[in-house]
């Protein structure tokens, strides 16, 4: 089912670090009239020159513009200032706008902004989590990687990829900034923000989380290496930041593994940047796909087939700080025991592992 049949209104990250170029992307945005029907939550409108484009002030923190879009200011929570957008949109105070983008600032983790979402229960009766987008500078890029957790964090748990700058540096090394893009987020597709042909309404598009075909590996990703991060010197990154693929021969009992999930995500989901796969589930036939960023777990996806004769489970977690090897001893004792009908050694996903 798509978001839009669900009834929930998805809420976009557009994340970046510092200078990355997300307000150019923005405004780029907001003037495009696939994005008529957004609502866009910034941190103040001064940092985006709107002034030509407002059609009326709603009030004090909110304007509409002439391409149909809501802007809002957050000068408070989040979760306050989504619900009152909400509530204006049903008394027919604004336009009944379909997606909500939110520009988060540089330094942020990206993650605050998602578990609102879940961690409110008005919110998630009416809003779903949409596509993560984050924008990458082409000149500086790669130092931010060598030297900011959230610079690495903002790479890792985005859905779509957007590299900024490019016309502003003929000489920076694409093939460097993109393999270590490639390396912390495996499967999210990089876009040049300066690419005239790029589809802006693609940003927000709903698509299924793993594709079937042939082109991607096993798990989804486009690539299963164990991720072993080094600053552009040959040194040892300091964000500690590692993949780990996790591989099941036989059939997963769902339950199980919900179980499983469930606990390690709760106790140490800050941790887990990103999981992703496809499972051969008891009793089913076609494979279900798992995709998973830090405490939120999207819906699973019936799969339309293998994509190849193998059946094997395949999932990859990208972690910030937990130790894989720890993580897939609890895998173990835990899920695959509970698939054998022993009790696991432990209680929890971690401790089970110990």
């Amino acid at each position: 089912m798509s978001i839009e049949a669900s009834g929930f209104l998805p809420i976009n990250l557009l994340t970046g670090f510092l200078g990355s170029g997300k307000t150019t992307l923005l405004k780029r945005i907001l003037a495009d009239p696939a994005f008529a029907d957004t609502a866009v939550l910034i941190n103040e409108f001064g940092e985006i020159g709107l002034d030509h484009d407002l059609v009326e002030s709603v009030d004090g923190e909110m304007v509409l513009l002439r391409s149909g879009c809501v802007c809002c200011t957050v000068r408070g929570e989040l979760a306050a200032a989504l619900k009152e957008l909400y509530s204006r949109r049903e008394r027919g105070l604004l336009p009944p706008f379909r997606r909500v983008v939110i520009e988060s600032t540089g330094l942020a983790d990206p993650f605050p902004v998602l578990s609102t979402i879940k961690a409110d229960p008005v919110l998630r009766h009416h809003f779903c989590a949409g596509n993560v987008i984050t924008t990458v500078d082409a000149v500086n890029g790669l130092r931010q990687l060598d030297t900011y957790i959230e610079s690495n964090r903002q790479a890792a748990v985005a859905d779509r990829l957007i590299v900024t700058k490019t016309g502003l540096d003929t000489d920076y090394d694409r093939q460097s900034l993109q393999t270590r893009l490639r390396t912390l987020n495996p499967d999210a597709p990089i876009l040049i923000a300066a690419d005239p042909d790029l589809d802006l309404s693609s940003l927000v598009a709903v698509q299924s989380n793993v594709s079937s075909s042939s082109s991607l590996s096993q798990s989804g990703f486009y690539c299963e290496e164990p991720v072993q991060l080094v600053s552009s010197d040959g040194v040892a990154h300091q964000a500690a930041i590692s993949s780990i693929s996790l591989s099941i021969d036989r059939p997963v009992d769902w339950t199980a593994f919900g179980l499983w999930l469930t606990m390690l995500l709760n106790r140490h989901g800050e941790r887990v940047l990103r999981v992703k796969g496809i499972l051969n589930l008891s009793g089913e036939e076609r494979p279900v796909a798992v995709h998973g960023v830090q405490h939120l777990v999207h819906t699973p996806v019936h799969m339309e087939g293998w994509p190849s004769e193998d059946r094997t489970s395949r999932l990859v977690f990208i972690l910030d700080g937990l130790d894989g090897a720890l993580l897939k001893r609890s895998f173990e004792a835990f899920t695959l025991a509970r698939m054998s009908q022993t009790p696991p050694a432990a209680s929890g996903p971690i401790a089970a592992a110990r």
